[in-house]
């Protein structure tokens, strides 16, 4: 239901701008840095549990957030997606539905875990799955949302279409949309409390061009992940040329990990982490915390990629090269080190090599191979390894 809404809507968009429109830059301040000023770390909750998400699963995941290490490793926020929503009191306000009897409870227990909380709306009269949306009642959304203590808001753009659709122009719908993100920005600020507004508009109007003026601290650049290796390559590497619209407090977002769903090899999520971290993604876990393998938790809480995604620069990586599929990322970290990506989105191992004076090194460089867990030494010349199908080899490369 929730994907066929999301096509509808895509190809409504399509037709309704033809090609891509843009107005100017809203001259409203971004959000404040102090908020999101690393990609967001946490969880959500769609990727494995989808509308079969309740307050047990919620207490679960945070347990296991907690006693598995990964709140330690950076991952702090908990967020429920869709279909958590009740209906509207008399005066407006929402409730939450019988699968989660007490919010405010459970965002206390949440919080006592030495996490944060997060929740989902959308600007429309409905969200994807058919719930209470928050058009017209903003304010008081975003009042009920502070009162329960929520850390976070995933505001998903989906039935909005029909205001959209009935604008009478490319422009005009652009504008509804803006006006609704911003209407909502707004709201959140009047209420004082630090959340984490997160833009879920699929990157319809170049959203990276005005995100960050409508208040967003993340923003989707693209339609959903899924758990399979082509989808989340198409999403991972068409994000180059993004990295200028990126830095602390508003981030683009490739959308959440699939890490531990099964549906890729050990190899290509690797890739995944990798081509996240050299991005400066959110990594928003969305697998069952509590039923983690050994070599997902390694993966997820692997302190060194981890370090690059929340380098305090803030600066997004972006693609140095390609050559058919072989595809070389950097990043330029705080340290004046770099984070390299060798990346072979080939299904067989091929040959690759990183040029470190290319790379904008002189002399001899340290590099270190962050998943092999092993310093290389010192190198002169071109580094060549052989990289597995669909992987990659991530080094750190210093001076």
């Amino acid at each position: 239901m929730r994907s066929q809404t999301r096509n509808n809507f895509a190809a409504m968009i399509i037709s309704l701008a033809g090609l891509l429109f843009l107005l100017p830059a809203l001259p409203c301040p971004a959000q404040s840095p102090r908020v999101a000023a690393t990609p967001p770390m946490g969880w959500n909750s769609w990727n494995h549990f989808a509308e079969k998400v309740d307050d047990a699963v919620i207490r679960a995941q945070a347990g296991a957030m907690v006693s598995s290490g990964m709140r330690d490793a950076g991952y702090v926020y908990v967020n429920i997606d869709d279909t958590w929503e009740g209906l509207r009191d008399a005066q407006g306000f929402i409730h939450s539905n019988n699968k989660f009897p007490d919010m405010k409870a459970l965002a206390d227990y949440v919080h006592s875990k030495g996490l944060k909380i997060g929740i989902y709306s959308s600007p429309g009269p409905k969200t994807c799955a058919g719930y209470e949306g928050s058009f017209g009642h903003e304010s008081q959304d975003a009042e009920t949302y502070a009162a329960w203590g929520i850390d976070y808001l995933k505001y998903d753009l989906c039935s909005l279409h029909d205001q959209m659709q009935t604008a009478g122009s490319p422009e005009a719908a652009h504008k509804v949309m803006v006006d609704a993100y911003v209407k909502m920005r707004d709201a959140l600020r009047a209420t004082h409390r630090p959340i984490v507004y997160s833009f879920c508009q699929y990157g319809f109007d170049a959203v990276w061009r005005w995100g960050a003026s409508a208040g967003g601290n993340l923003w989707r650049t693209t339609g959903d992940i899924k758990d399979n290796y082509d989808r989340m390559a198409e999403i991972g590497f068409g994000q180059a040329g993004l990295a200028k619209f990126a830095g602390p407090g508003h981030w683009n977002d490739p959308d959440m990990l699939e890490v531990g769903n099964g549906g890729m090899s050990a190899e290509e999520y690797r890739t995944h982490m990798s081509l996240w971290a050299i991005l400066a993604a959110p990594l928003l876990a969305g697998n069952d915390l509590t039923k983690m393998t050994p070599e997902t938790l390694a993966l997820l809480t692997n302190r060194e990629v981890i370090a690059i995604d929340q380098d305090p620069a803030g600066k997004q990586g972006d693609r140095f090269s390609a050559e058919g599929p072989m595809e070389v990322w950097v990043r330029q970290l705080a340290d004046a080190s770099k984070a390299v990506g060798l990346f072979n989105r080939q299904d067989h191992p091929l040959e690759m090599q990183a040029d470190f004076r290319a790379l904008g090194f002189s002399g001899a460089v340290k590099v270190r191979d962050i998943w092999q867990d092993k310093d290389l030494g010192r190198m002169s010349g071109p580094y060549k390894v052989r990289v597995p199908g669909h992987s990659v080899v991530l080094l750190r490369v210093s001076q």
